[in-house]
């Protein structure tokens, strides 16, 4: 798994390099640092605008700058390669997890069962908390499935614990609420 996560680490890497010289080509052709009817300039031209020519289309769709577009792809790739990196690393220690699990018993299956139920249910009331804050809530279809993960929980708390004007304590409440349930369950089931 390791070599897999290695060779992926060095496409991204590439990638990276990619769109930085395509962005770069793009800012001098642009910016009259090399002529554009030189044939450096319409060398430089062919080659990064394949890679610009969408990104640009876009941030003029939505208002923006076409000589951002260079940089809106860097910004791109570099996120979009960080976030692949970071899926791959987890996939791997849950893969890990899982097999350490499935090979101490019904204990290690018990463990890994409430500590991934736990994840879940903490991704979830946080995405729960990040949306109000941007008007999401359980309407929105994509906050539907946090609220319907975390409503058994908040609701009840928010019962004794009213909003303190714009001040909803529950979430907090809730999250310590699943933690000492979590420490609970697993000191019931020794390993």
């Amino acid at each position: 798994m390791n070599t897999i996560l290695e060779l992926v680490r060095y496409s991204v890497f590439g990638v990276f390099v990619v769109a930085v010289l395509a962005a770069t080509a793009s800012w001098l052709v642009r910016t009259r640092k090399v002529s554009p009817f030189s044939s450096l300039g319409r060398t430089l031209k062919n080659a990064s605008d394949p890679l610009i020519q969408p990104v640009e289309r876009r941030v003029v769709k939505r208002g923006g700058n076409p000589i951002h577009a260079g940089l809106w792809l860097v910004v791109l790739v570099a996120v979009a390669g960080l976030l692949l990196l970071a899926l791959l690393r987890w996939s791997a220690a849950f893969v890990q997890q899982a097999q350490w699990a499935f090979a101490n018993g019904f204990g290690g299956v018990f463990r890994f069962v409430v500590n991934v139920s736990y994840s879940v249910l903490m991704v979830a009331l946080l995405a729960r908390v990040i949306g109000t804050w941007f008007g999401l809530f359980q309407h929105s279809k994509w906050m539907r499935p946090a609220y319907f993960l975390t409503d058994w929980i908040v609701v009840p708390i928010r019962k004794f614990l009213p909003p303190v004007g714009a001040l909803d304590v529950s979430p907090i409440a809730a999250w310590l609420a699943l933690w000492i349930l979590k420490a609970f369950l697993l000191t019931v089931v020794p390993v």
